[in-house]
């Protein structure tokens, strides 16, 4: 698989993910998927990715970066969103954030097994202070 290849099917997960169809995710995510060292596996993933749609009904990724060089893709995410509670444990409680996600994949057989998520909660702990 080449780069171009990789960016283009990465690009349809996050189609896939802003457009919540569930559906299709087994496309892009494998059975085995893993997320900051947690097993999830696909079913327990989607049940993730509900979980943030449902506190976070305006979620959008959107991609301001992506690098990929296969088997491996890295991507910062951006967020302009408004969530209804907490987020990361920050006290949001439906105030509109920004944030990024600084975000590493590593794909086996083109789907995604294994992901890397860091996000900037100092940037939403700034916008709700005060």
């Amino acid at each position: 698989m080449t780069s171009a290849e990789l960016a283009e099917i990465y690009r349809g997960y996050i189609a896939c993910l802003n457009g919540q169809d569930w559906a299709r995710l087994g496309q892009y995510v494998g059975d085995n998927a893993q997320h900051n060292g947690k097993r999830l596996g696909l079913s327990g993933y989607q049940t993730m990715l509900e979980g943030d749609h449902r506190a976070i009904p305006d979620l959008l990724f959107d991609i301001r970066l992506l690098v990929a060089e296969p088997p491996n893709v890295a991507a910062r995410l951006y967020f302009d969103c408004t969530p209804k509670g907490d987020l990361f444990g920050i006290p949001v409680n439906g105030r509109r954030v920004q944030f990024t996600e600084n975000v590493f994949y590593r794909f086996v057989d083109g789907r995604i097994e294994t992901v890397w998520s860091i996000i900037d909660t100092d940037a939403i702990r700034a916008q709700v202070k005060g």
